[in-house]
């Protein structure tokens, strides 16, 4: 049995060092390979690990990997609890940001990784959109392109080839996670906030089953109604309001028909995007009031507005809710 020899390079200061692994040619099928401030690799994929932090005795990681739906690279985020990097198996949650965040707002600003280590849960955070591709008129605006990937899959060009993040985060990003991380089969959440929420809300409503818990802060609940939506939309997805229809919360929940699922809302009552009729939860919750396949929880909180001040306040209630229903 041959033997590959990989040179790890220098992380935080740390000499370089050889480290031997079996070649990967003779592994069973989507077996990996750790390797600490290095490599996470399968027969059909290499991680790229570009940071670890200790953080509440897990371990904040940041990694990068070459996304065959983007055809460019992706960097994410990943928090290990301690349970984790003991190697026992956890379940997962997947956070998704919002409007001209990358993967890093969630990580340095939300304070999550306290409630996560708690509750043993894994914290995957993709970015917002595709990095690195030239595409003429992406950086030109705040709220479409770079930053903007409003988590659909485009149909129109220039924007075909790489904007997909839909099924970037619900399949590709899912199986790499699957590949190379001690997550519980079927134990998995997701939830996110503005332009995330809105991601996160479609993933579970379009994939009934792949999530067992999902919440959101601040949605964009009703894209297909507000301007940022009609905007993105029209971009990414044509003219065509039947088309818009397919990525917009409040027209799948009113859809809906598959297994019973809950809806966690969480909405600052101060939220400048609220009263300039951005969000609309209110057309999402009137919506699920007609439907009895789906189930709400709406919290509105007094005086909080729609940063990152509003997140951290709040998510280690969202946690919480997320284990519960994840380790039950």
């Amino acid at each position: 049995m041959g033997r590959n020899f990989l040179r790890l390079p220098s992380v935080s200061g740390r000499s370089s060092f050889v480290y031997s692994i079996v070649a990967c040619s003779n592994l069973p099928k989507r077996r990996s390979i750790v390797l600490s401030f290095g490599h996470i690799m399968t027969e059909n994929m290499t991680l790229e690990q570009l940071s670890a932090n200790k953080c509440f005795e897990g371990e904040q990681r940041v990694y990068r990997h070459r996304s065959d739906t983007l055809k460019c690279d992706m960097t994410f985020g990943v928090f290990l609890p301690p349970a984790a990097l003991e190697g026992k198996p956890c379940p997962v949650l997947f956070f998704l940001s919002g409007l001209t965040c990358t993967h890093e707002n969630f990580i340095q600003k939300s304070g999550f990784q306290q409630h996560a280590a708690r509750h043993n849960l894994i914290v995957v955070n993709p970015d917002t959109s595709p990095r690195g591709v030239e595409i003429a008129g992406q950086d030109d605006a705040y709220d479409f392109g770079s930053g903007a990937g409003f988590y659909v899959d485009a149909k129109e060009e220039p924007w075909a080839k790489h904007y997909k993040m839909y099924s970037y985060v619900t399949q590709e990003l899912v199986d790499v996670v699957n590949a190379n991380l001690p997550v519980v089969p079927g134990r998995r959440g997701i939830f996110g906030h503005s332009m995330g929420g809105h991601g996160a809300l479609i993933s579970a409503l379009k994939n009934p089953g792949l999530y067992q818990s999902v919440s959101a802060f601040a949605p964009i609940a009703n894209p297909t109604e507000c301007p940022w939506g009609k905007k993105a939309f029209a971009g990414y997805l044509g003219s065509n309001p039947d088309d818009w229809a397919l990525w917009d919360a409040t027209h799948l929940v009113s859809q809906y028909e598959s297994t019973p699922q809950e809806l966690f809302i969480d909405q600052g009552a101060a939220d400048n995007f609220l009263a300039g009729k951005q969000l609309l939860p209110e057309n999402l919750l009137a919506a699920a009031d007609g439907n009895d396949h789906i189930q709400t929880i709406f919290k509105q909180r007094e005086g909080y507005d729609h940063s990152y001040f509003y997140i951290a306040t709040f998510v280690a209630e969202h946690i919480a809710y997320h284990a519960a229903l994840l380790t039950a």
